[in-house]
């Protein structure tokens, strides 16, 4: 029986042996961005299950699918936990900076917040395409990495008490506010994602409802597929293809290795 921890390095192409430290998160998240897809398709088929670390394990890192934040970062955390990290999960709401409103599905937003030498830092890797891919510290001090710029601003707000910027590289002039949460609320149980689950699952203004959608970082960029299109962005450069059922299927296998249904 492997332990998560060996099939979650397995799943990243990362030796077994390899020891886990702060000093290499950025690595870990970095394959783990380009290797594990955000994706929405066990709502859209409509074959979700209770989100436990076992289901977890199976869809992941045994069936080799993605997920949603409350899946890919829920995952996360328990492998940081089984590398000896202090982490939690804490929830979040999502800040849509197209139409400058806040998420209609409230806190559905799960991250990671870890504890290292007495500073928090936050860690996401169910943000779709605004992954930080390091750990952004709490203190404000900018991070950057090959997806762009991040930083965390102390607030007082309705929303939480923290709000997390990024500027996309090849895509971003400006700071975009992505979501706020609330440090002080860890999610105390997995129930608690299950109710998540729900509301993404039932929620008429949730984003993951209408269609399917698959996306993932890659060395240059980002891919990004729905029922009807592929898009890829390589160097901010964007190529977009339309497409039908039977390339959909193709490209899931093919650019995501992941069995389509």
């Amino acid at each position: 029986m492997h332990s998560l921890r060996t099939l979650f390095l397995n799943r990243i192409g990362v030796p077994e042996n390899e020891n886990v430290t702060f000093e290499n998160l950025d690595i870990i998240l970095e394959k783990t961005a380009r290797t594990i897809p955000f994706e929405n398709l066990c709502i859209m088929e409509n074959r979700t299950t209770d989100i436990t670390p076992g289901n977890l394990i199976d869809k992941i890192l045994k069936r080799n699918e993605g997920g949603l934040c409350y899946e890919l970062n829920a995952i996360f955390y328990l492998f940081l936990i089984e590398n000896g990290f202090n982490a939690n999960l804490v929830r979040g709401i999502i800040f849509d900076p197209t139409t400058q409103q806040w998420s209609q599905t409230g806190r559905t937003h799960v991250t990671i917040i870890i504890m290292h030498h007495h500073q928090q830092y936050v860690i996401d890797t169910g943000f779709g395409g605004n992954l930080p891919l390091k750990p952004v510290p709490l203190n404000g001090d900018i991070v950057k990495s090959g997806n762009g710029e991040f930083r965390i601003e102390k607030v007082n707000s309705e929303y939480g008490n923290y709000f997390l910027y990024m500027k996309l590289k090849h895509k971003d002039d400006e700071w975009k506010l992505g979501y706020a949460f609330d440090s002080t609320k860890v999610v105390a149980n997995f129930a608690e994602l299950n109710e998540v689950q729900k509301v993404i699952l039932e929620h008429p203004e949730s984003a993951f409802n209408k269609r399917p959608l698959v996306t993932k970082l890659t060395e240059r960029g980002n891919m990004i597929l729905t029922d009807t299109s592929f898009t890829e962005r390589i160097d901010g450069n964007v190529q977009k293809t339309e497409i039908d059922s039977t390339m959909f299927r193709r490209l899931i296998r093919d650019r995501f290795g992941m069995e389509s249904g």
